[in-house]
């Protein structure tokens, strides 16, 4: 085992879900805010953008917001960042970049859509990581892994945990495009543990939450012991185990409203 804790609720309930939502729109609100004064030329090419403590400050929204904005325009290309220096507009901010919005992974068929796009990207970013791990990656890695369970009982808190657990693996890669795309995404990469399991017993949370706990572990083990092949079939099984839960789980439902629809 490479966590010293047991569990691992990893998911939002319906008042984190309803928190993530208000986050979710604050994010999205000053993204826009930001994207149009870049758009228009108000901070043009080269500019420094204000720090996300002035930011926050001005438009009266959390760190987090401003981190997770920040990064939505960083991740279409719009910004950069030059170290111990700041955030400036890219030169080539009018070009637009992918982008996945937080609007658009509101459905079931959505999180499949995304989870079949991560299947791809971590399996290779955990078999980079092992090869190129650091002493100091495994134990970020390690320490996140430790948060979800230390925080379960936080739903929001443990689903920051569990992006941050990503992250983690994408910064041990050192290519810092694995880093962008992951903070990109934030919290989308968790989906609700409430959308697969509705409004099942504790017990069915708690077998969810362990056996996401062993995917896990599997890939910081692998990780660890720099087995770049065992790290991308841990982490494909990993992403495969969701993507099989949530495929199932919308043929379902499809059922369901078929039979309702015949009645």
């Amino acid at each position: 085992m490479t966590s010293r804790s047991e569990a691992l609720p990893i998911e939002v309930s319906p008042s984190g879900a309803e928190e993530t939502i208000r986050t979710g729109s604050l994010t999205d609100e000053l993204f826009a805010k930001l994207e149009a004064r870049i758009r228009s030329g108000e901070l043009p090419a080269g500019s420094r953008l204000p720090s996300q403590k002035e930011i926050a400050l001005s438009e009266n929204v959390s760190r987090t917001v401003v981190r997770e904005a920040v990064a939505r325009l960083a991740a279409q290309g719009l910004t950069l960042s030059r170290q111990g220096a700041g955030v400036f507009v890219a030169e080539t901010a009018e070009y637009r970049a992918f982008q996945i919005t937080r609007d658009e992974v509101q459905e079931l068929a959505d999180v499949i859509k995304l989870l079949e796009i991560r299947m791809a990207v971590e399996t290779e970013m955990a078999g980079l990581a092992a090869a190129r791990r650091t002493t100091a990656d495994i134990g970020a890695i390690q320490d996140a892994l430790e948060e979800m369970v230390a925080v379960g009982e936080d739903p929001v808190a443990s689903a920051k945990a569990d992006a941050a657990f990503h992250l983690a693996i994408a910064q041990a890669t050192q290519n810092e495009y694995y880093a962008r795309f992951v903070e990109f995404l934030g919290l989308r990469l968790v989906p609700s543990r409430s959308l697969y399991l509705g409004d099942k017993p504790d017990e069915a949370h708690r077998a969810y939450a362990a056996k996401v706990l062993a995917e896990h572990e599997a890939i910081v083990d692998a990780i660890i012991r720099m087995d770049s092949a065992r790290a991308r079939e841990a982490a494909r099984q990993h992403m495969h185990e969701s993507l099989t839960r949530h495929s199932t789980l919308s043929a379902s439902l499809r059922a369901r409203r078929r039979t309702d629809e015949a009645c």
